[in-house]
């Protein structure tokens, strides 16, 4: 018994360890945002659609996929994500939108809400986390470090 109870209790801990982080303070983002997202994994690639909106002081992300299911919807507010709906957990598409929330922030306000991120040409890194590979300022790629995992964003309705 006592053995099950350190495993929990060590499996708790290392999902909170590997949380996504997050800036003290949300960028200014031009809400709200429609996105295309085509998530590519070895020769596996899904498109979903993504919606980022203000509600309040949080901001809503809506992910579904192309006949309008929702896979995960979060609601980001004072730094902490919270669920939103009856969906599961879903710490993939957390990553996911913490990465666009790097990837979303000003060139100007990079270094003060994400201290250890690189800038360079049309590449932007966050070590250990993320690559974000510009092709202009809202179509780009998204990285996961160590993973064969990346995702391409764009406006919905832009193929580029």
């Amino acid at each position: 018994m006592m053995r099950l109870l350190l495993i929990g209790c060590l499996l708790l801990l290392s999902a909170c360890a590997s949380q996504a982080p997050l800036p003290e303070k949300i960028p200014a983002l031009n809400l709200p945002l429609q996105l295309h997202v085509q998530r590519m994994e070895g020769n596996q690639r899904q498109d979903w659609l993504l919606v980022i909106q203000r509600e309040g002081a949080a901001i809503r992300w809506s992910m579904m996929d192309p006949l309008g299911i929702p896979l995960a919807r979060q609601k980001l507010i004072d730094g902490t994500w919270q669920a939103d709906g009856l969906l599961p957990p879903n710490p993939q598409a957390r990553e996911l939108f913490a990465a666009l929330l790097f990837a979303l922030a000003s060139a100007d306000d990079l270094r003060a809400l994400y201290p250890g991120a690189q800038a360079r040409d049309l590449t932007r890194t966050l070590p250990g986390h993320w690559q974000i590979v510009y092709q202009s300022s809202e179509v780009f790629s998204v990285n996961m470090t160590g993973q064969p995992l990346s995702y391409r964003i764009t406006p919905l309705g832009v193929e580029r």
